[in-house]
């Protein structure tokens, strides 16, 4: 091959931001193909548990603030906590302690989730570990009879979605990927808006997470354990955390529920201030020469999925450009819109957006039971403004009361797979790419399911001092 040929193949590859390593060509099988469906675990209800023994894995940045949140539940026993690092496993005890609560039993090193998962004291894993771990301790969990809960993505590829799909089926065990974002206020709000109709049949919707993390955490020697995220950024590109903007949508689209991701496609820009920011903390410190020259994930990518009704969603992903945060959340229909960012919070049924008094009459009326019924306990407990604990409430509300959850293992697989078929999609020039049907058909009679309620409502919260974060 001659060195021009060479050059030119090289700098295509810059310009369409592909990780060649990371990324599939399209001639390369994606996954292996599933079997069929043992089980549809769409409305499913587990047996009722009067008490909730739950087992937390991963005690770094999301941990604790887990474990200090479900201990304000009722019915709520933390019988197990696991780290790989013992040190922080003996700091969120004091958590536990703190509250004149029994301690967990503790757990540690590189496989100490097995064991964990293992014991029979416990009946729900909750997972907060670095995201390669998603997958293999929730399906580990299931395997040995407990419910998992896991923190977002649920899954890294394809593969990874099909093996949480079919082992929550063929163990009939829940997995609920943890997305706090369909929790929060105004989500909830415009959730409620949507399924009384008011908005009409919403045909696009909008969603993303745009947060600069670059300096304060992915080049933070003290943020993620062993620079995993910066890592992350450093092995793919595309959407690496699209869930927060479009699980919230998605339900909102009833995705899953009467209608489902068809196909996407993806496009990222160059990285224009990662490999940068790399050189110049080398600079200031030698750890950090392992990090430069690199190629680092694009900085903003921009992804756009069809459904089978012929609806689109565009999801956004930009942690390493200097921008105010957004997840966007705009849902537009035939009869009105919503938009959160930017703010203020937006709703339209025409071309003027509603003004403040008739938005709060708005707020007023379709306030979900859930929010009026635990919203201001929330906000005390804490947890990025109060959708943390409302999320955790609800989990457990309904394994205590039987109830289906408000995410099943289909929207675990369908919001996580945008991840790997993304970075399919930009490194194979945008090239359109099929969605899986994670529920093998069943969406074309799956009735949407009503989060907004208060499940059985007979679930109690501690009394709550002031929030811990």
């Amino acid at each position: 091959m001659s060195t021009n040929r060479r050059s030119f193949i090289r700098n295509v590859a810059l310009g369409s931001g592909a990780l060649a390593a990371a990324v599939p060509t399209a001639s390369e099988p994606l996954h292996r193909q599933p079997g069929p469906a043992a089980f549809n675990m769409c409305g499913f209800a587990a047996p009722k548990l009067p008490v909730v023994r739950v087992g937390v894995v991963g005690l770094g940045m999301r941990g604790p603030g887990a474990v200090d949140r479900l201990s304000y539940i009722e019915g709520v026993e933390i019988k197990a906590l696991c780290d790989k690092f013992p040190d922080r496993v003996d700091k969120a005890q004091q958590i536990l302690v703190k509250k004149n609560l029994p301690k967990a039993k503790a757990y540690s090193g590189e496989e100490g989730w097995k064991a964990l998962c293992e014991s029979t004291d416990i009946d729900l894993v909750y997972v907060t570990t670095p995201w390669h771990l998603h997958t293999p301790i929730s399906v580990y969990a299931m395997k040995n009879g407990k419910h998992a809960a896991s923190e977002v993505p649920a899954a890294k590829t394809i593969d990874e979605c099909w093996e949480l799909v079919e082992t929550s089926e063929k163990t009939r065990q829940h997995m609920m990927m943890l997305e706090n974002c369909c929790y929060d206020f105004f989500e909830l709000l415009t959730l409620n808006m949507a399924r009384n109709g008011l908005f009409g049949d919403i045909i696009h919707a909008e969603g993303a997470y745009i947060h600069d993390l670059s300096r304060d955490y992915l080049f933070n020697k003290n943020a993620y354990a062993e620079m995993w995220r910066l890592k992350e950024n450093i092995q793919n590109n595309g959407s690496l955390y699209p869930t927060h903007g479009l699980g919230p949508i998605a339900q909102c689209m009833n995705i899953n529920r009467g209608d489902k991701f068809d196909h996407l496609v993806s496009m990222s820009t160059n990285d224009f201030t990662l490999a940068a920011l790399a050189d110049e903390m080398a600079a200031k410190d030698s750890f950090f020469n392992e990090y430069k020259d690199k190629q680092y994930r694009g900085n903003m990518n921009t992804t756009l999925i069809r459904t089978n009704l012929g609806k689109s969603l565009m999801v956004q992903h930009d942690v390493s450009t200097v921008r105010p945060y957004s997840r966007i959340h705009l849902v537009s229909g035939t009869k009105g819109i919503a938009q959160k960012w930017p703010g203020p919070e937006r709703i339209a049924f025409g071309h003027g957006w509603a003004k403040p008094e008739e938005l709060n009459k708005l707020k007023e009326q379709y306030t979900p039971p859930i929010v009026k019924h635990i919203g201001e306990i929330a906000k005390n407990v804490g947890g990025h403004g109060g959708m943390d604990f409302i999320m955790d409430w609800r989990l457990i509300d309904c394994l205590r009361n039987g109830l289906p959850l408000d995410q099943d293992v289909y929207d675990a697989a369908s919001w996580s797979c945008v991840f790997p078929l993304s970075g399919q999609s930009v490194g194979n020039r945008s090239k359109s790419i099929d969605v899986p049907d994670f529920t093998r058909g069943a969406w074309q009679k799956n009735k949407p399911h009503d989060m907004t309620l208060t499940g059985g409502g007979n679930t109690g919260v501690r009394p709550v001092v002031k929030s811990e974060n």
